[in-house]
């Protein structure tokens, strides 16, 4: 009767006559302290409407329950208290002292000298907040290296997206080479999260493919934070995501030093219960096997090293470090920390408290939903928490341990869960680069996570503590994060609010480049005014760059480009990563002139060769023909000396008046100090590699230049030749050509570069490790560029093969 009932009721909330005010009243009435433009709670009320009502209260145990977490836990000032961060106490670090040391030839110069000075002056004085104006080309991150050197502290920093934080990673590494810089974005090669669609009652299972390579990166990163002082972390947005606290991590360490005595079963009990697996044949990072009385680990945070432990009864005789590839010994080592393989491991006493909290939820939670007659969520909700307890009982883990945080952390309800900000030290700088796109991406992740975890819970699928395995809420970022520093060539109101308006500028560069000129042109003849400017800019052997509205646009232009004999690719959200990597490996290399974008033509994209930037409809008001927007397209042409930039509009908006008035005024600047001091401006030069850097680090390298030669194979398939070069390393190791086989292995963690999202120069093989020379102009793994289609070209791949094989 009572399930008739709460049918009832949910249809007179469709129509509108119950009004969840209540609920919005309760949350106003907490006085929370928010942020301006960034007001998270009373968007994330509206989005638990209650849509099932119960018989007593007129609102569902789950829509509650929700409520009253936000409303109680989410101020930063709770009864007249200030909210203060958890700040985990950290174990002694066994690696510190070690100075950050710049090894460059690089000298400051242009605005560089005075906003290095006024930066570390702001930090010594305890500045919280400050911002760097850099234009594009001025040597921002060279400006950000000098001052870590100075303040000689530790330091995140922060990107908007994997490219431009692998960008920074490969710069840095060169800035830094005898420092640890680490690199911790998202691990995800594909995410699918779990979620329910209630309209159509479907539920999606969370499905996810790890990249084991980041994953790596990210132990490394979170085990250099916590045993040296000279880290430089350089981190996606995806850091404000939850993974273990850092008491849990680490009291799942251990440490061996030669000479202990050591029980060899609770040694591989140990490693177990860190997540480890045995692999006697396989052996892998995050395996360990056994050989009578010698045990060797491969550690979660080293790619190419492994460690042998070898006893004589109870005691450790020797601890070696080797190569697992080859079996060569590297070195010896006096003692060693095993870190765990996940940062999600849980020591068992902490385990076994979680259990019991889980299972108190649990019959809370199917009482609630009995009442509320909703008995396929009460036995779904069984059904699934029952078998996830098991898992952690047998096992340790389960899938989605990470939706039970609250249990395993100790956190209260509502409070936000252990992230890296937990890791890094009180002391540490924090870097936002671009920050007008990567502060707004702070304050949005919460929300749409928040939607998805609260159907889940409603209908049954999760209880309502998944809620707790969230990212940070944008005033809790704000609460936790170390002195900081703003980079943008573009400030955001954020920022310069948190400056208090005031800012250290960066606008004259080094090579003396000025910002390049700006004309208007009208949209009514921007196709054929364009193919004339690209003919031109050809001539000079320069690239060009052209960004319109929309994806059609943008593919319709190619093909018309494309017809008029111009080599040219379009790149948009719809070309998956590795390929956009290709694709401005390829404009760089000079496989083709043009290249037509929409959004992805902006922040960070570095691009010496561009001669002359186009922007299509620049007179459309919106986003993407923003102030912002627009001077930070006119950017992308600052690095050559001679490019120029047309925007095709019919009118003069107020972004495009906004935009070239702070053009003109920087140009003014630029020409001022250049006549000053008789400086000639200087293209920007770098090598291919130099932009396209990589993310792994080189535990161990072997020279192998008569391996390589120098013609990069534009445009290969880059996992059909990965996956050839395996299977001849693994031939070479099976004939115990070990030599050989190290050879192969470091050419193919070259060409793995490019799968961790990072455009790198595709190092190719020598014919003697080339596939079999009857196939060689027919690979399997070769595809056509745009040069090589169309009329009067020459078809090449298996096609070719085959017709000549029929002749």
């Amino acid at each position: 009767m009572s399930h008739k009932k709460s049918k009832k009721n949910q249809k007179q909330f469709n129509q509108g006559l119950i009004n969840p005010s209540a609920v919005m009243k309760q949350c106003s009435n907490t006085k929370l302290h928010t942020i301006k433009n960034h007001d998270v709670s009373s968007e994330t009320t509206n989005t638990i409407s209650p849509k099932n009502i119960t018989t007593t209260n007129g609102v569902t145990a789950t829509v509650e329950t929700l409520s009253a977490l936000i409303a109680s836990s989410n101020p930063l000032f709770k009864n007249g208290a200030l909210w203060t961060p958890h700040r985990p106490i950290r174990p002694e670090k066994s690696e510190g002292g070690i100075q950050f040391q710049i090894k460059t030839s690089f000298q400051p110069a242009g605005d560089q000298p005075i906003a290095i000075k006024s930066l570390v002056e702001g930090i010594k004085k305890k500045e919280r907040t400050q911002v760097l104006l850099g234009v594009t080309g001025s040597g921002k991150t060279y400006t950000m290296a000098k001052i870590i050197e100075k303040t000689q502290r530790p330091a995140l920093i922060l990107a908007p997206n994997k490219t431009l934080a692998a960008q920074l990673y490969g710069e840095f590494k060169n800035f830094f080479p005898n420092n640890a810089v680490e690199y911790f974005v998202s691990y995800y090669d594909y995410y699918q999260p779990e979620a329910y669609v209630a309209r159509s009652d479907t539920y999606i299972e969370k499905e996810a493919s790890i990249n084991e390579q980041i994953d790596r990166m990210r132990h490394a990163a979170t085990r250099a934070v916590l045993e040296r002082d000279d880290v430089i972390i350089i981190a996606s947005v995806s850091c404000i995501y939850g993974i273990g606290s850092v008491e849990t991590y680490t009291a799942m360490t251990f440490q061996m030093q030669k000479g202990n005595k050591l029980d060899q079963q609770k040694l591989l009990t140990d490693l177990v219960a860190q997540q480890y697996q045995r692999q006697d044949i396989n052996f892998v990072r995050g395996s360990f096997r056994v050989r009578g009385d010698t045990i060797e680990i491969f550690p979660a945070h080293l790619e190419d090293r492994a460690w042998r432990i070898s006893l004589f009864g109870d005691e450790i005789e020797t601890i070696t470090e080797f190569d697992p590839l080859t079996g060569q010994k590297t070195g010896d080592l006096q003692s060693i920390k095993i870190y765990a393989n996940s940062h999600y491991v849980i020591p068992r006493p902490t385990l076994n408290q979680a259990i019991k909290s889980i299972k108190i939820e649990l019959t809370k939670r199917l009482d609630e939903l009995n009442a509320a007659g909703r008995l396929l969520e009460a036995q779904r909700l069984e059904q699934r928490t029952i078998f996830d307890l098991e898992m952690l009982e047998t096992t340790g883990s389960c899938p989605g341990i990470e939706n039970y945080s609250r249990y395993l952390t100790g956190r209260k309800p509502g409070e936000p869960p252990p992230t890296l900000f937990e890791y890094i030290p009180n002391h540490a700088l924090v870097f936002i680069d671009e920050s007008h796109v990567t502060i707004p991406q702070i304050g949005g992740m919460y929300r749409g996570d928040f939607r998805r975890k609260a159907t889940l819970a409603e209908y049954g699928f999760r209880l309502p503590s998944c809620m707790d395995n969230r990212p940070l809420r944008f005033e809790e970022w704000d609460a936790m994060r170390p002195q900081t520093i703003a980079v943008s060539a573009t400030p955001g109101h954020w920022e310069i609010e948190q400056s208090r308006g005031i800012f250290v500028e960066q606008i004259i560069r080094p090579t003396g480049l000025i910002d390049p000129p700006t004309e208007i042109r009208p949209v009514k003849t921007q196709v054929d005014d364009v193919i004339n400017e690209i003919h031109q800019t050809i001539k000079k052997g320069y690239r060009t760059l052209i960004t319109v509205l929309t994806k059609r646009m943008a593919e319709d232009l190619t093909e018309y480009l494309h017809e008029q004999n111009i080599r040219v690719r379009y790149m948009h959200s719809d070309i998956n990563t590795l390929e956009r990597i290709e694709i401005l490996r390829d404009l760089r290399l000079g496989t083709f002139d043009v290249l037509i974008g929409i959004n992805l033509l902006r922040e960070g994209l570095d691009i010496p060769e561009c001669g002359f930037v186009a922007i299509f409809d620049a007179d459309k008001e919106g986003f993407l023909r923003s102030e912002t927007s627009l001077i930070q397209m006119i950017g992308r042409a600052a690095r050559n000396v001679e490019s120029r930039v047309i925007l095709y509009a019919d009118k003069i908006t107020g972004s495009i008046e906004r935009a070239l008035q702070e053009t003109k005024r920087r140009r003014e600047k630029q020409i001022a100090y250049n006549e000053e001091h008789q400086i000639t401006p200087t293209s920007i030069k770098k090598n291919i590699d130099d932009i396209l850097s990589s993310v792994y680090e080189n535990d161990h390298n072997i020279k192998i230049s008569h391996f390589i030669t120098q013609n990069n194979k534009v445009g290969d398939n880059l996992t059909n030749h990965i996956q050839h070069l395996k299977k001849l390393m693994r031939k070479a190791a099976d004939d115990l050509n070990f030599e050989e086989a190290a050879q192969l292995r470091d050419e193919i963690k070259r060409l793995q570069e490019i799968e961790l999202t990072i455009a790198s120069d595709s190092l190719v093989c020598n014919n003697k490790y080339s596939l079999d020379k009857s196939i060689e102009h027919s690979s399997l793994f070769t595809k056509p560029n745009l040069a090589q289609m169309g009329p009067n070209t020459t078809d090449v791949g298996l096609l070719a093969k085959r017709k000549k094989e029929r002749k």
